[in-house]
């Protein structure tokens, strides 16, 4: 269908009215928005080419995500939480990617493949999980608090993840010399926004204060974060690790909550365009290749995060019951894995997309059963430990 005589104003329009009819449905049966609007973007991908304001849409609405996710964490904070979850965070790298990573080199796919289809498998969905847990009002459970730190630790990971296959797919090349310079630049990159938010940003309260609710403080906040992503992508990194390295910065300034604020509407305008633009990309004309490929994925990638669940949750504290149920209760791969396959080529994006589509939809489901498998998987045990029992 040719729409190339139809005012890009009106096209913009009738895509957000849509989002916001699809996104309004999905709130209304609970279902997590993000699998819709994936679904209207694979859609739309039959009657729609590509468009760079979209693509541009989609690349601040991502920007803006990481920044705000950056401002999550000054760096002290970043050191305790790396102390309480780093167990079952390491154990979460080494199985959803490490081991996948291992899995497809056996598959016989190439390295640079493996290493993107690691890093699409590797990240928990953090907005699907999250918005889950809210609305099963599951928040406050001690399960819960171990899922969300596993999330934070992923999140701090996934830049630098992003970032290495990203540019190792810019370069081309796999070698020793090509990786040591990434992580150079990955130093040089971090420590600037150390210093920056430790000296500049950390004396900047006062100011946040007078002008925060300004007009033009916006261009403020989307100014740094677009400037420190812009700096990462001349580089040769991800603009998603500057967006979240310049998040970190202004967290020096310990106004969260108030800065984020400022930016909120903006990134949620923005973000459900991100996840449309890569439905876009997917192309199911061709039908799927490797389904090999994907039914190992699939089924890995359920596995892997039960083991971490249930492991890092008995590490961490947790008891059978719970660490079963964290285990269950975040298996859906999302944004993060979105913005890796979003790196490769059309065949491979096409093959990342479905594998984020069932991925979620199994997450979902499974999350909202965990509660109940959970305490079907144990209740032997439960009836072993009342009083009299042996």
């Amino acid at each position: 269908m040719d729409f190339s005589n139809v005012s890009e104003v009106l096209l913009s329009g009738l895509l957000i009215s849509l989002l916001f009819i699809s996104a309004y449905l999905a709130n209304r049966i609970s279902a997590p928005d993000i699998i819709i609007f994936l679904l209207i973007g694979i859609g739309l991908a039959f009657f729609v080419s590509h468009s760079e304001i979209l693509e541009f849409a989609a690349e601040v609405g991502i920007v803006l995500m990481f920044f705000m996710l950056g401002m999550e964490f000054p760096v002290n904070q970043l050191k305790k939480l790396a102390l309480n979850i780093y167990k079952a965070g390491l154990l979460d790298l080494f199985l959803s990617f490490g081991v996948t990573v291992v899995l497809l080199l056996i598959m016989k796919q190439p390295i640079e493949i493996a290493l993107l289809l690691g890093g699409v498998v590797y990240a928990t969905s953090s907005s699907i999980t999250v918005k889950l847990l809210e609305k099963n009002n599951r928040m406050t459970t001690k399960d819960s608090n171990f899922v969300l730190g596993l999330l934070v630790f992923e999140d701090i990971v996934s830049p630098l993840l992003v970032t290495i296959i990203a540019s190792l797919f810019m370069s081309q090349a796999l070698t020793a010399t090509t990786l040591s310079l990434v992580l150079v630049k990955i130093i040089v990159l971090l420590a600037g926004a150390i210093l920056i938010g430790q000296f500049i940003f950390r004396k900047l309260g006062t100011f946040v204060d007078k002008y925060v609710n300004e007009d033009f403080f916006i261009l403020f906040m989307v100014g740094i974060s677009l400037t420190y992503a812009g700096i990462a992508i001349q580089l040769g990194l991800s603009e998603v690790f500057g967006a979240f390295l310049a998040g970190i910065m202004l967290a020096e300034i310990r106004k969260t909550a108030m800065l984020q604020q400022t930016v909120r509407n903006l990134r949620d305008l923005l973000m459900p365009i991100f996840f449309i633009n890569f439905g876009l990309s997917i192309e199911l004309t061709s039908g799927i290749s490797m389904v090999n490929v994907l039914i190992v994925l699939v089924i890995w990638s359920v596995l892997s995060k039960l083991i971490v669940g249930y492991v890092g949750g008995k590490q961490f504290g947790l008891n059978n019951v719970p660490a079963l149920r964290a285990g269950l209760s975040f298996t859906q791969r999302g944004e993060f894995s979105m913005i890796i396959a979003g790196f490769a080529s059309t065949q491979i994006k096409t093959l990342s997309g479905v594998f984020i589509l069932i991925s979620a939809i199994i997450g979902v489901t499974l999350f909202q059963f965990a509660p109940k498998i959970a305490k079907r998987v144990f209740k032997k045990e439960k009836k072993a430990t009342l009083p009299g029992k042996i």
